[in-house]
């Protein structure tokens, strides 16, 4: 097996998008990636409904908390091969990240902000994990060695469109 790709998901908070992001390509990605998740500006923790989804879906929560991208803009931080953004006030930002990662924006509506009933508020985190482990399925498909970087970029903004 090659050395597994690094992958960063970047929100805003880390409190509930690129958690699920993180989670989803642990699970589904077949030992290919190493997934990492941050904030731009990081919460205290995760949300709650965060972390029950993730749980719904059979998979672990341990271990998840709110991380700043300064952890991943020092030199012992791992090289990353992927940074995602996944909420539409970063599409564009620039991110003090090392070295020539291979960007996409995939902006994912906020659940967090939803309002309602705890069921109704539930269906919202359910509808963006829905919608994340759908991008992240098409990913982890793509040949990623045997592509070359422009075509690389144009699936990832696919997938982002999608």
């Amino acid at each position: 097996m090659t050395q597994p790709f690094n992958v960063l998901f970047v929100c805003r908070q880390n409190a509930a998008r690129s958690q699920m992001a993180q989670v989803l390509l642990t699970a589904l990605g077949r030992r290919r990636f190493v997934s990492y998740s941050a904030g731009t500006e990081p919460a205290a923790d995760i949300h709650p409904l965060t972390l029950e989804t993730i749980r719904n879906a059979g998979l672990p929560t341990s271990g998840l908390y709110p991380k700043g991208l300064a952890e991943f803009a020092s030199a012992e931080a791992p090289r990353l091969d992927f940074v995602f953004t996944v909420c539409d006030e970063l599409e564009g930002c620039v991110l003090p990240i090392l070295g020539r990662p291979v960007t996409a924006h995939w902006p994912i509506p906020d659940p967090v902000p939803a309002r309602g009933s705890h069921a109704e508020v539930a269906a919202v985190f359910a509808d963006s994990f829905r919608l994340m482990r759908r991008r992240i399925e098409l990913f982890v498909e793509l040949p990623l060695a045997g592509l070359d970087r422009l075509t690389m970029q144009q699936h990832l903004d696919r997938i982002g469109a999608a």
